[in-house]
C-alpha cells in the first residue's frame, strides 16, 4: 500500500492543485452568472455544456493518449483549461460562457481520465477501494479548498478568475517533473459502451443515474444557497461542508468496499443518499443549521457513489483496458450530467428553491 502510494505522489499532489482550481471555477462561474441576472436555465445550460464537452471528450481523448501518451495529453488539456478559465472575463454573455464550459467539460474528462486511469493501473484489486478512497479524498478536500477561495476576493471581479488559471497551470509541474513510471502505452482505443456493460452492469447504470442525480448540485448548489437568502461566506460554508462531508466518507467507504460485496455497499449508500435529497428538500429552506446538516449528509452518501462505482468496474477490467473502461464510465456519467442541471433548474423555477433535491 506504501509503495502504491509512493509511486502515485506526484499524480495526487497534481490532482490537488488542478482540482481545487476546478472547486474554485464551478462555484465561481455558477455566483458571479447568478450576479449577473443570468437566468436560472441559463446557469443549468452552462453546466450542461460543460458536461456536453466532457461527453466528447471521453469519447475522443483515448486516442489523444494512445498518439501521443498520458504526460502530453495532460499538459495539453490543463493549457487549454486554463486559457479557458481566463476567456470567462473577457465577455460576459451566456452563450460564451457557455461555449468556455463546453471547453472546459472536454479538458477535464482528458484530466479526469489519465489521472483515473494511472491510478488503476498501479492499484490492485486488494487495495483499490483504499487507495481509489484517497485519491478521492484528494479530489473532494481539494474542491472543498476550492469553495473556501470564493472568500478571498469579490466573485465579480477579475482576481477569482486569475488564481483558477494559475492554479490549473501550477498542477503541471509534479506531472512534468515525476520520476514515477507512466502506465503502459495504449493498445487500443476502442470506447465500446457494451462491453463496459458486460464488465460491470450496475456500474454503467449507476454511472448515469449517478450523474443525473448529483449534477444538480454541482451546477445549481452555489445558487440554492445564494437564493435561500445566504451571504457568501455561508454558500461557501454549504459547499464546503457537503464536500468536506464527501472526502471524509472516502476512507472508512474505501477500506469496508475492499472487505464486504461492493455491489451491496453501493445499495446502502444510495438509500441513504436519496433520503438526504429527501432531507434537504423538505427542510433545508427552515434554518441554516438544517440546510449544513442536510448538505453534510448528502456529500458524504451521494457525492460518494461515482467512485464506489469505479472501483467496482476495475475489479473486473484488464489492465489494459483501464482508460477505455474508465473513459466509458465517465461518459455515461457525462450524459446523465448533461440532462441533471436543466432537470435540476427547471425544478426550481416551478417549484421553488429547495426542489433543487427533489
Amino acid at each position: 500500500m506504501r509503495h502504491t502510494l509512493a509511486a502515485l505522489a506526484a499524480l495526487l499532489l497534481a490532482a490537488a492543485v488542478l482540482l481545487t482550481g476546478n472547486g474554485l471555477q464551478g462555484s465561481l462561474l455558477a455566483v458571479r452568472a447568478n450576479g449577473e441576472g443570468f437566468a436560472l436555465i441559463e446557469i443549468g445550460l452552462m453546466m450542461s455544456a460543460y458536461f456536453a464537452g466532457y461527453v466528447a471528450g471521453c469519447r475522443l481523448i483515448p486516442a489523444m493518449v494512445k498518439d501521443v501518451g498520458h504526460i502530453r495529453t495532460f499538459t495539453a488539456m490543463a493549457s487549454i483549461a486554463s486559457a479557458a478559465a481566463l476567456a470567462h472575463v473577457l465577455l460576459i454573455d451566456a452563450t460564451v460562457w457557455m461555449v468556455l464550459r463546453g471547453i472546459t467539460g472536454f479538458c477535464f474528462a482528458g484530466l479526469a481520465m489519465v489521472i483515473e486511469s494511472w491510478i488503476n493501473e498501479k492499484a490492485t484489486n486488494a487495495n483499490r477501494g483504499r487507495v481509489l478512497s484517497i485519491y478521492r479524498m484528494v479530489d473532494l478536500g481539494s474542491v472543498t479548498i476550492g469553495q473556501l477561495l470564493l472568500t478571498l476576493a469579490d466573485p465579480g471581479a477579475f482576481a477569482l478568475f486569475a488564481i483558477v488559471s494559475i492554479l490549473i497551470s501550477m498542477s503541471l509541474v509534479p506531472v512534468a517533473l515525476s520520476t514515477a513510471p507512466t502506465p503502459r502505452p495504449l493498445q487500443s482505443v476502442n470506447l465500446d459502451l457494451r462491453r463496459v456493460y458486460r464488465i460491470s452492469p450496475q456500474a454503467a447504470v449507476g454511472s448515469v443515474l449517478t450523474g443525473l442525480a448529483s449534477s444538480g448540485f454541482w451546477a445549481l448548489g452555489p445558487v440554492f444557497a445564494q437564493n435561500l437568502g445566504n451571504d457568501t461566506k455561508l454558500i461557501a460554508a454549504y459547499m464546503g461542508v457537503t464536500i468536506v462531508s464527501a472526502a471524509a466518507a472516502q476512507w472508512p467507504l474505501g477500506a469496508i468496499s475492499d472487505r464486504s460485496d461492493r455491489r451491496v455497499l453501493v445499495l446502502v449508500v444510495t438509500v441513504a443518499a436519496a433520503g438526504a435529497g429527501a432531507l434537504l428538500w423538505t427542510m433545508a429552506d427552515e434554518s441554516p443549521g438544517w440546510m449544513l446538516f442536510g448538505g453534510a449528509l448528502f456529500g458524504a452518501f451521494a457525492i460518494s457513489l461515482f467512485g464506489m462505482l469505479l472501483t467496482q468496474a476495475n475489479d473486473y477490467a484488464q489492465p489494459t483496458e483501464y482508460v477505455a473502461l474508465n473513459a466509458g464510465l465517465l461518459l455515461l456519467y457525462g450524459l446523465g450530467s448533461i440532462v441533471g442541471p436543466l432537470l435540476a433548474s427547471q425544478s426550481m423555477q416551478l417549484f421553488g428553491t429547495t426542489a433543487l433535491y427533489a
